[in-house]
């Protein structure tokens, strides 16, 4: 937990509560935080496993997962590839695409970008986003060509590769992956620009529907999809996919967490509550599913 990326903050308040869950389940678990200890002391300190807690670069993105694959520290999340992937929210879609799944339609910006041009190619509203950030950091909805190069400049302070993506104007929806399985979807409402950081971890008028109130065939559909972009990354044992919703109820997936936030605002203990799984049984059944390789 903790760690040293710019979801520090968050990465401490969710290990904490897994800390404390998995305290309160009888597992003897102690607070790990990289950024201040040297990993070399997980194997001299002889831990069993490694719950990862962390979020964003060096915790998320394969960083620490190789590292534990090192060591021979079986851990909690995706793989090495599928978590360097999965952060990679263009790579994500390049995949996705070639494999005929629906994602927003996009183009990637630089400094030279023409903003009349990419609202011209993409429509407004869009969003543009830092490539390999989490937790919406970095990220701005753009409803004028006027703010599209102030967008940049904020994402581009957070990676070297930025993304504008077509705004899917409906419904956003979430599908929590726990063991290979689909938990009940969730979808989000706020009177935000968009579901962001503070939507996200702090604010108290986002609203999370659960049962999402889609039809039976369409929620199952949209979990289908979800599990077949997780898989199709590589990814295992436990994460998130994020999706729209347009008007016609089409499905666009727009990225995986690999590693989501177990914060009490968070959407995988609220999907599995949904599914009758308390904080602490769910904690167990990911600590269950760690790996190595």
């Amino acid at each position: 937990m903790g760690g040293r990326s710019a979801e520090r903050e968050i990465s401490l308040k969710s290990g904490t509560m897994v800390l404390n869950a998995l305290k309160k389940s009888g597992v003897d678990a102690h607070a790990f935080d990289p950024r201040d200890r040297g990993l070399e002391e997980l194997k001299a300190q002889r831990f069993d496993r490694a719950f990862i807690a962390l979020h964003g670069r060096f915790g998320e993105d394969g960083t620490v997962q190789g590292a534990l694959e090192y060591l021979g520290i079986p851990y909690t999340g995706s793989g090495v590839m599928a978590s360097a992937l999965a952060m990679d929210k263009w790579r994500t879609k390049l995949l996705w695409q070639a494999s005929g799944l629906p994602t927003p339609q996009y183009e990637l910006m630089t400094a030279r970008t023409d903003p009349a041009a990419l609202a011209k190619a993409l429509g407004l509203p869009l969003m543009v986003k830092p490539a390999r950030e989490g937790s919406s950091i970095g990220m701005s909805k753009v409803t004028s060509v006027e703010k599209i190069e102030q967008a940049y400049a904020l994402a581009a302070r957070y990676d070297e590769v930025v993304m504008a993506e077509r705004f899917v104007e409906g419904a956003e929806v979430t599908a929590a992956i726990l063991a290979d399985e689909p938990l009940p979807l969730i979808r989000l409402e706020t009177p935000r620009e968009f579901y962001d950081y503070q939507a996200k971890y702090f604010a108290d008028d986002t609203r999370y529907i659960c049962p999402s109130g889609l039809p039976a065939a369409q929620e199952g559909a949209v979990q289908r999809q979800a599990l077949e972009a997780f898989r199709l990354l590589g990814c295992s044992g436990w994460g998130r996919v994020d999706a729209m919703l347009d008007r016609d109820g089409r499905s666009y997936l727009l990225e995986v967490n690999t590693i989501p936030g177990m914060t009490d605002h968070s959407l995988v203990p609220m999907a599995a509550r949904a599914k009758g799984i308390s904080f602490e049984q769910l904690v167990v059944r990911i600590l269950e599913t760690a790996h190595v390789g």
